[in-house]
């Protein structure tokens, strides 16, 4: 290129020109002196011309303009070719180098060289210093630079410093925040605990309060209460001791046979014990509930008002029962002397009587047991006639009462079971009040028999007939129920015969059988009708059937045959039963001595004897394994000779019985009979 060639062609002529020598000191400036100092001596090149030639051409040119040109402070390329050698000489540049000589002849050539071109030399050093300080100038700017750049990656380094002990701070402070707050709600969960732990302190103090509150109230309110109850049965005491001395009234006994004194001290100690009783009600007159000693003074007077209701009656009954002696021993005296004359007529029955009998067994009942049966049959039907106008008012309180009679007097027998002797003996004593006048509480009502004249007659015929109803109901489904049901009936029997003769009435009437007695039919009698004589349920739906029909039959017989072996336990009369085994014997010799009736005989045969044949065992002995052999030699061929094929079940555990008990010598005590331990529960 021109601009190549033009440049090698300079420096060739400069290195050529006495100028040539000229000298330059890079140092200048660090000794402080002008960057011309040096033109004003003689220009020669320096030894360390090289060095600075070297240093130039590592910096790259930025123009391709002319090296002498160049003023503007551009960089030039041609200096990057020039190497200065150690010993100070210009080396050759371009594609022709040569030594320069020092000859001679050349030193014109050189002056004048020098002449022609000293302005442009002193251009090239002007340009070469500028170059110098441009340069310097550049390694300032990247001092400059380097120190700024290095200033602002301290800066960097101190603001990521300032930064991170900022996080740290910050972290160091939410630390701290983080341990107050945790502090602070340990402490609040500390404080809210010990609230909840106050709040349940107190709770449970209130808790208490409240159930100490209620406790008092429903202790209050027992108070109330057992004290309204205790008023209640003040009440009852009151009106039964009130009813209790209308019997000691005179009045009263009018017909009976007690001496007029008697009467008077009767009455007498009555109005007293009536006078305590108004004097503990008078206490609570003023709204005050009657306490637990005022009720045991009422409740004593009670006691003895009920003794000496009994005395009299015990009096009235021995009164009675003394002019009914006198009666007896002159009717006696009257019977005398018509058994003269009768004594030829029943001879000549008897006669008969015994040639039918050698023939062939009885068709019915012993005349005896007939009469016996008729009296109590008559003596049943003049009872329930005595009540009719009880048992047919119309006004609405005496049908009131009515009721409540009758369920005073069925209820109780309808509650008797084999739960517990206390169990049987609250309804035993229910029983005994209702039947001794006083009163009783049914179904939340206090009712006598008092209350009405015919009361104590109507109660004692229901009383009756519900006894023989749980047997034809009860025991026929539980054969067990016999016993429970027959002790307390030979209680009350005791205590009140009237009762026991009405339960034999309707015994008799609902099962003839326990006469024993086979009713014959009349002329004239519908079959409908005899068949209810027989024992047999008859309504429009036609006639119950035969299994209905015994198991009926044999819940009465088993009932009877419980209750002629039973004692009430605490009876305070000495000796048997009322109605006692004795009853029992009488009734298994007449079965025997009445020819059989298919499916009946050997069925209460059976239950008879599974019931009763253990106590008649134990009471007869001897006599009684005579009466089975019979039974089981003689009478079993009658009856199986009745007996169909289809009948033959109630036969077969007869002859089972039979041989069993006659091969070990012993019957069983029965099932359901109640244990000296069972009257202590």
């Amino acid at each position: 290129m021109p601009s190549e060639s033009l440049r090698w062609e300079t420096l060739q002529a400069l290195k050529n020109s006495p100028k040539g020598k000229v000298t330059f000191d890079p140092f200048w400036l660090e000794r402080g002196e002008h960057i011309l100092a040096g033109c004003k001596d003689t220009l020669t090149l320096s030894p360390n011309t090289g060095v600075v030639l070297e240093r130039l051409s590592s910096v790259p040119l930025q123009k391709s303009s002319s090296f002498l040109g160049s003023r503007s402070g551009d960089s030039s390329p041609v200096l990057s070719e020039v190497s200065i050698s150690s010993t100070g000489s210009i080396p050759d540049i371009g594609a022709r180098p040569a030594t320069l000589s020092a000859s001679s002849s050349l030193k014109n050539e050189r002056e004048q060289a020098n002449k022609s071109f000293s302005g442009s030399l002193v251009t090239v050093f002007i340009l070469l210093a500028q170059l110098a300080l441009r340069l310097r100038q550049e390694i300032q700017e990247k001092l400059v630079a380097a120190v700024a750049s290095a200033e602002s990656e301290q800066l960097k380094r101190f603001e990521e410093l300032m930064e991170l002990k900022q996080r740290q701070e910050y972290q160091s402070m939410k630390d701290m925040m983080e341990r107050e707050t945790k502090e602070s709600m340990g402490r609040q969960e500390k404080l809210k605990e010990e609230q909840r732990h106050r709040t349940k302190i107190m709770n449970l103090r209130l808790r208490e309060a409240e159930q100490q509150r209620l406790r008092e109230a429903e202790l209050e309110k027992q108070r109330q209460a057992e004290g309204r109850e205790r008023l209640r049965n003040l009440n009852s005491i009151q009106e039964e001791i009130l009813q209790l001395n209308q019997l000691l009234e005179p009045s009263t006994h009018t017909k009976t046979d007690l001496p007029p004194a008697s009467l008077i001290s009767y009455s007498t100690r009555g109005n007293q014990l009536c006078s305590q009783v108004s004097e503990v009600v008078r206490k609570t007159a003023e709204g005050e509930f009657p306490s637990v000693e005022d009720m045991t003074v009422a409740e004593r007077a009670l006691h003895k008002m009920r003794a000496l209701i009994r005395l009299m009656q015990e009096e009235v009954a021995k009164a009675q029962e003394k002019k009914k002696e006198q009666e007896q021993e002159e009717e006696r005296r009257k019977q005398a002397e018509l058994q003269a004359k009768q004594e030829g007529e029943k001879k000549a029955a008897q006669l008969a009587k015994e040639k039918a009998q050698r023939k062939g067994l009885q068709n019915s009942a012993e005349d005896s047991t007939l009469k016996w049966y008729k009296d109590l049959q008559e003596a049943a039907a003049q009872c329930a006639q005595s009540f009719d106008q009880l048992n047919s008012a119309k006004d609405a309180q005496t049908k009131k009462l009515k009721l409540e009679l009758q369920k005073a007097a069925t209820i109780p027998v309808s509650q008797i079971a084999s739960n517990s002797g206390s169990q049987l003996r609250e309804i035993f004593d229910k029983i005994d009040k209702l039947l001794s006048g006083r009163a009783v509480v049914s179904g939340g009502k206090s009712v006598s028999t008092s209350q009405h004249p015919q009361g104590l007659e109507f109660v004692s015929y229901k009383l009756a007939e519900k006894f023989v109803k749980q047997g034809e109901e009860e025991v026929a489904s539980h054969y067990e129920a016999a016993f429970p049901i027959a002790v307390v009936a030979s209680g009350v029997w005791e205590l009140h015969p009237q009762v026991g003769d009405l339960i034999l009435a309707h015994l008799h009437k609902k099962c003839p059988y326990a006469i024993p007695h086979y009713p014959p039919m009349k002329d004239g009698t519908p079959v409908e009708e005899y068949q209810r004589i027989l024992g047999y349920r008859v309504d429009d739906s036609g006639v119950e059937g035969q299994d209905s029909f015994l198991k009926r039959m044999s819940g009465m017989i088993r009932l009877y045959a419980a209750i002629i072996q039973t004692k009430w336990p605490y009876s305070s009369k000495q000796g048997p039963v009322p109605h006692g085994l004795n009853h029992g014997w009488r009734w298994l010799a007449q079965m025997l001595n009445m020819e059989p009736l298919a499916d009946v005989t050997a069925t209460l045969l059976f239950d008879f004897l599974e019931v009763c044949g253990n106590a008649l065992m134990m009471q007869y002995r001897g006599q009684f394994w005579k009466l089975i052999l019979l039974l089981k030699e003689e009478y079993f061929p009658r009856i199986e000779a009745v007996t169909s094929s289809g009948q033959m079940g109630s036969v077969i555990r007869l002859r089972q019985f039979l041989e069993t008990s006659l091969q070990s010598r012993q019957i069983s005590p029965p099932k359901g009979q109640l244990s000296s331990m069972f009257w202590r529960s």
